[in-house]
């Protein structure tokens, strides 16, 4: 997805920044259970803040298809195990 890649090309280019320390931290939340102060989002200029808009709907879009697809998968396993 394109906001992945701006947002790593933003860490990549200025790591210390509040902006690449911000999409971090929030990358960081979505893939762990590490808490994320929503207020920062706020702190963002309005091009930096849809972008991190569009990471979260991004992230939630492929974790509602990795979902389908693990459930998909449990339920061919199920079917093909009453098969016999």
């Amino acid at each position: 997805y394109a906001s992945h890649q701006a947002c790593q090309k933003i860490i990549e280019n200025a790591p210390d920044s509040f902006v690449a320390l911000t999409f971090s931290k929030l990358i960081l939340s979505l893939e762990t259970d590490f808490a994320f102060p929503m207020k920062d989002l706020y702190k963002l200029n309005v091009e930096d803040f849809e972008l991190a808009l569009d990471l979260l709907r991004d992230w939630r879009i492929d974790r509602f298809y990795i979902g389908k697809a693990k459930a998909f998968d449990t339920a061919t396993h199920n079917t093909d195990l009453h098969k016999s």
